[in-house]
Parts: C-alpha cells; structure tokens; sequence
C-alpha cells in the first residue's frame, strides 16, 4: 500500500474531502492503455464522506473500494482507471 496516492483531509467538512479527491484525480497524469488502476486513499474525519466519496465515484466512473476505520478517522479506498481519469479531464 505505499505506493497509494494518499488525500489527507482529516479535520476538513464536507464537501473538502471530496474536492481534493477530484482535484488530484484531475491532475494525474495520462496513463498508458492497460496500465494497471491508481490507488487512491482519501483520509476523513468528516462523516460525510462516508457518502460523499462513494456517490463521487458512481458519478466519475471510478470504483469505490471500500472503507477502513482507523482509530481517529476513516479511510476511504478509491481505485482510478485510466480511462475514467483521462475522460474527467
């Protein structure tokens, strides 16, 4: 997992968490056809997220993975396909 693109927004409210999800989505760079997806996890304090990320997802195309409850915040897992990053440009 260290290779996972982290968002830290502990501490920020709604709708923070999800802008800078969007913001670095936006700003990865183009992948190659076939590579594999980028893992991103975005680090929230803020209950909102619990369904502000996942409703993000279904509306950019990307796949919402999960979320592992850590002991101060939440992480969500959020799995960016090539082809969904390069169309939310």
């Amino acid at each position: 997992m260290s290779d996972d693109l982290v968002v830290d927004a502990r501490g920020e409210r709604c709708p923070v968490p999800v802008i800078r999800l969007a913001r670095l989505v936006r700003d990865l760079p183009a992948l190659p056809e076939g590579a594999p997806p980028v893992i991103v996890r975005v680090l929230a304090t803020d209950p909102a997220a619990a369904t502000d990320v996942p409703a993000w997802c279904r509306m950019r195309g990307q796949r919402f993975v999960g979320a592992q409850e850590q002991a101060d915040h939440t992480a969500y897992v959020v799995e960016v396909t090539p082809t969904a990053a390069a169309a939310g440009r």
